[in-house]
């Protein structure tokens, strides 16, 4: 049977919700039909400032970073790469710094690629409940950002490493500064990284305002 008052809940806040109880998502699978109407669709759609090409570039440098990034470190590395707007983050564990350097490397080389971040540890491969830790981290902060009216939670990328939580996105130094604030502020959290590309609030307002800019994640 499926409970109608937790539908209800679920709808009231429904991105919030999905994005610290992905885990969980089964459990809630009745409720897909009412948290896919009408205003809860709005709700959901994300506000993506990058262009719509860069979107797709940084979808092609994910595949081919995963790809190549991963011949380049070896069996012993786990590295997990993040692509925004051109700028790769590279988060994980690798053997020695010589790894590490290749897989800067070869990130750096890939078409499109503008700048890289490479924030890989010298370690051993993170457990597995470690990297659900982590998942669970990014899902907290994810929901934080939901609730604070003065910050759009979809312009903000959120990436866990460890218990340290790399924010990327196009922002303004107000809002990275208040996204790092509430990220500090969630259980779990050891370290945020800001890995943000700050914007000016001229631009800012011309991107809330251009229907062209706006593309659902």
């Amino acid at each position: 049977m499926i409970d109608l008052n937790r539908c209800l809940n679920v709808a009231r806040r429904p991105l919030a919700l999905a994005l610290i109880c992905g885990a969980a998502l089964v459990s809630l699978q009745g409720c897909v039909g009412l948290m896919m109407g009408g205003a809860v669709v709005g709700t959901l759609a994300a506000t993506d400032r990058r262009t719509l090409g860069a979107q797709t570039e940084d979808k092609a440098i994910l595949v081919k970073g995963e790809t190549r990034i991963a011949k380049a470190v070896g069996e012993g590395g786990h590295v997990n790469v993040t692509s925004f707007n051109r700028k790769v983050l590279l988060t994980g564990e690798v053997p020695n710094e010589a790894a590490k350097a290749a897989a800067g490397q070869e990130a750096a080389g890939i078409e499109g690629v503008q700048s890289v971040v490479n924030e890989l540890a010298i370690a051993g491969a993170s457990s597995f409940t470690s990297r659900s830790s982590d998942t669970l981290i990014t899902g907290k902060v994810k929901a934080s950002f939901v609730d604070e009216k003065n910050l759009s939670a979809n312009s903000v990328k959120v990436v866990t490493e460890r218990g340290v939580v790399y924010l990327m996105g196009r922002v303004t130094q107000g809002e990275g500064n208040l996204a790092a604030e509430i990220a500090r502020g969630v259980g779990g959290v050891t370290k945020v990284v800001k890995v943000f590309e700050y914007i000016t609030d001229e631009e800012y307002r011309m991107l809330s305002t251009t229907p062209d800019s706006t593309q659902n994640k």
